[in-house]
């Protein structure tokens, strides 16, 4: 269960990938609307995965 602490920074590395790329394929005048959304939905996935976590390790802690 401890993993679950890493996973969510694996959405943010993942999302800082794919910005990278959308800025690489953007200055090279590509296409680049699906990266910059996945870049947001990691982004997104952090905070929700940080949020779950946080509430299920309240609930663990109330007897």
């Amino acid at each position: 269960m401890n993993y679950l602490k890493f996973t969510q920074y694996a959405y943010l590395i993942a999302a800082l990938l794919f910005a990278v790329d959308a800025y690489l394929k953007w200055q090279e005048k590509e296409n680049y609307t699906i990266q910059l959304l996945f870049a947001f939905v990691g982004i997104f996935m952090f905070f929700f995965r940080r949020n779950f976590g946080k509430k299920f390790a309240e609930r663990n802690k109330k007897p």
